[in-house]
């Protein structure tokens, strides 16, 4: 089993996770740029951050045979800071750099005119640099969000194929299938998709332009989440060719639109034998 985790926030795990996810699978990740939980004060501080996941993530994953791919963008949250929104400036140079394989987090946090304006502008630097765009739906009013999200998506004039609405659920789903962009899913332990959610939704909607992630933030999370999707899939009736797609072949067509996807190396037969009955391995802290 080939694992490519297409959200995942690798700067609040450990090296111990890391080498549980190679265990479980994952070869492959995109780490998108979030709020790290402490308000950051200026636009310095975002670049310190960007520059992290350009150069000090990628190496920590390649120690434990994991491809690091990110996106870079001002997340919802912080939009409404404006000590934060000069980083819109920024976005260009680091967009253009080889790494960068989408725009994003972007999107709606509380949904205000300060998150209307960066949703807006970002999308239009996602059309300037023929990029994907991550969109994070909010979790407060998530049906009304998601509505806008693609209202606002329909107005930049962005390629729908090229985004992907993430934080979906059974709730907003049905909004999102049949636009043509693509429908993104966090696997929690407690909060958001369970992987019986996850099927389910599977089971009414296929497997054709959905992306399961673990995210795998600062909270209560795993970033073993998308494995455990995987063996429900298998367990739920559906075939090792659905479970590669979506875990593997989806966001691999999601964000090799960027042209930067870097997979080179990849040996296939280092996943053999990774499937049925195998358990998960697990990290330590």
């Amino acid at each position: 089993m080939r694992i490519f985790d297409p959200h995942i926030h690798m700067t609040s795990r450990t090296t111990d996770d890391y080498k549980a996810m190679h265990a479980a699978g994952v070869r492959a990740l995109v780490e998108p740029a979030f709020w790290l939980g402490q308000p950051r004060t200026s636009p310095a501080s975002f670049t310190d951050y960007f520059d992290s996941l350009l150069g000090w993530e990628p190496y920590r994953a390649a120690q434990f045979g994991i491809r690091h791919h990110c996106t870079i963008g001002l997340n919802p949250k912080e939009a409404n800071d404006p000590r934060c929104t000069p980083v819109l400036d920024e976005l260009p140079r680091y967009l253009a750099k080889d790494g960068v394989v989408a725009v994003g987090e972007i999107g709606y946090d509380t949904v205000t005119d300060a998150e209307d304006h960066a949703f807006a502008a970002q999308l239009a630097l996602a059309v300037e640099f023929g990029l994907p765009a991550l969109v994070h739906t909010p979790h407060r009013d998530k049906a009304g969000g998601t509505q806008r999200s693609l209202d606002v998506i329909r107005e930049s004039g962005i390629d729908p194929a090229y985004v992907v609405l993430d934080h979906l659920n059974e709730v907003t789903v049905d909004e999102v299938a049949g636009t043509g962009s693509w429908m993104g899913f966090s696997i929690y332990p407690d909060t958001k998709m369970t992987p019986e959610r996850m099927v389910a939704i599977l089971q009414r909607h296929g497997t054709e332009r959905m992306l399961v992630n673990s995210a795998a933030d600062w909270g209560h999370s795993d970033p073993l989440l998308t494995r455990a999707t995987a063996e429900a899939m298998l367990a739920a009736g559906f075939d090792e060719d659905d479970v590669d797609r979506v875990l593997w072949r989806n966001p691999v067509a999601f964000y090799g639109q960027s042209g930067r996807l870097d997979l080179d190396g990849y040996n296939d037969t280092q996943a053999a034998g990774l499937f049925a009955g195998n358990s998960i391995a697990r990290g330590g802290s």
